[in-house]
């Protein structure tokens, strides 16, 4: 099943169950106004969305054309938004990248920052920042949770995962190094995130959902420019199982969190892995290939985003279709 939510009917939107090819869509208020409010009677509103969406899909229900420039992202804003790092080639790169230590705990228990989730950006909405803060667009696999328990196993917390999504965590690079030396954590160096136009349920995915991991490439384009196509099923050192009981570990998850993967990144065979021109997977941030480029040349060549400059982010199954939608930032630039 796939659901999105179009900018209309207030802060929130409006929740629309969407066809597999993405093409059609049905506002269900009579279900649930919102995603939120889907989420939060899953157990009543699921099996009805999944009625509309298979009559969507067999053309059995009137509806109208999905247009994913009118989409927020499915969540406007959550309860939660916990971003993890469970690829540890993108941990040890961008560590490198600020001559930190790599601890060995990172290789066993999972490291997270808790985002801002009080509002997030559209797929195709801008992002508004300072050149001078290293603009840095981050691709990821992120999942919506239910209702999760205080001390839930990885195993019961993969049971709470109820969609899917893509999303684009900004990182303003140059902003980072100041706050973490102050040993408290991100928050201005990250600003809002954008999720895919469409989050679809585990079972969309079939074969390419096993083991609480997504095991699809993640397409990644820099101007047009392929910049990365790593698997996020590969190198993934902690699954979403794992990823939404670490988060559970303290405290009660509530319907509508996401946890998100981390960077997507592959060693692709090598140490740090390998840019596009040079025959490898690429890179899911900017970040990355800019260490690549310090451990090769001694310093780096690639710029950081700039006023103008679009990134989009796609996933597709292995016939070639589009199963999220696309992300499309372009950076608008402001100053101070």
């Amino acid at each position: 099943m796939k659901l999105a939510t179009l900018k209309q009917g207030g802060r929130d939107g409006t929740l629309v169950v969407v066809s597999r090819d993405l093409k059609r869509c049905v506002p269900v208020p009579s279900i649930a106004r919102t995603l939120q409010a889907a989420l939060d009677e899953w157990q009543s509103c699921q099996p009805q969305l999944r009625q509309v969406y298979e009559a969507l899909n067999s053309g059995a229900v009137e509806s109208q054309p999905f247009d994913q420039a009118a989409c927020a992202s499915p969540l406007p804003r959550a309860y939660q938004w916990a971003d993890g790092s469970a690829y540890i080639n993108h941990v040890e790169l961008v560590r490198k990248a600020r001559n930190a230590e790599m601890p060995p705990s990172f290789y066993t228990d999972p490291l997270m920052y808790q985002g801002g989730s009080d509002s997030f950006i559209g797929p195709r909405d801008a992002v508004l920042a300072d050149e001078s803060w290293g603009i840095d667009f981050e691709a990821e696999v992120s999942v919506v949770t239910g209702d999760v328990p205080m001390g839930a196993t990885p195993a019961e917390a993969a049971k709470a995962i109820r969609l899917v999504m893509l999303v684009n965590d900004v990182s303003l690079r140059n902003l980072i190094p100041n706050e973490l030396a102050k040993g408290f954590g991100f928050f201005q160096s990250k600003p809002a995130s954008a999720f895919s136009p469409v989050a679809v349920t585990p079972d969309e995915l079939g074969e390419a959902w096993k083991d609480a991991k997504v095991h699809l490439p993640l397409v990644v384009h820099l101007n047009d420019k392929l910049f990365g196509k790593p698997e996020a099923g590969v190198d993934m050192t902690f699954d979403f199982g794992q990823l939404v009981a670490h988060v559970a570990k303290t405290r009660e998850l509530e319907a509508g969190s996401i946890i998100g993967s981390g960077t997507v990144s592959n060693k692709q065979g090598g140490l740090w892995g390998s840019s596009i021109d040079h025959g490898g997977v690429g890179y899911c941030c900017l970040a990355e290939v800019r260490t690549y480029e310090t451990i090769e040349q001694g310093k780096p060549s690639t710029p950081f985003m700039v006023d103008g400059d679009v990134v989009r982010i796609e996933m597709f199954d292995r016939d070639g279709r589009n199963v999220f939608g696309t992300i499309e930032n372009r950076v608008a630039a402001r100053k101070g």
